[in-house]
């Protein structure tokens, strides 16, 4: 379980809205003085990050609770992500492609171009309809695992932009 502590923001039916600071790895990185990814992130701070989770523990607003999500639907989601549009923008290249040979004969390109295209964009379409049906289901929502006690709490710095009121 990868595990992250958040303040809770909102709730919404057994659902809450947590926030939480995006981190980055360059503030213990040894080089990050000189590297171009630490500058950026100092540029672009550290800014906080909504999200809805189960709430297990009947949290209340603005409790600290640490959040989870397993990582096995995490290393799933990503592979799911990279990997289907990926193969099917391949697939469709190679379909195009012989669809081209045959029918122009070696000027193919631009067939196996726009199949390589199309299967791109319906990896992406399917993806989007996979991921709105995951939302619907708690199976690989993050989860609110417990309620974090005072002496190690963390201090938020709350984006205004990003608060609701409920």
């Amino acid at each position: 379980m990868i595990e992250e502590q958040a303040r809770v923001v909102a709730i919404e039916g057994h659902y809450a809205l947590v926030e939480t600071q995006r981190k980055s790895t360059c503030e213990s990185c040894v080089v990050n003085k000189g590297c171009g990814t630490a500058s950026l992130s100092k540029v672009f701070g550290r800014k906080a990050v909504q999200l809805r989770a189960v709430n297990h523990t009947n949290a209340k607003v603005n409790e600290q609770v640490v959040i989870g999500i397993d990582e096995a639907w995490l290393l799933k989601g990503s592979f799911v992500a990279y990997v289907v549009p990926l193969v099917l923008m391949l697939l469709c290249a190679g379909i195009g492609e012989m669809i081209g040979a045959r029918l122009w004969g070696g000027q193919s390109e631009g067939v196996t171009i726009l199949a390589a295209m199309l299967g791109l964009a319906a990896g992406f379409i399917w993806l989007r309809r996979y991921t709105n049906n995951l939302r619907q289901s708690d199976v690989c929502q993050p989860e609110i695992l417990r309620n974090v006690p005072s002496e190690t709490r963390i201090e938020f710095k709350s984006n205004p932009v990003l608060n609701r009121q409920e």
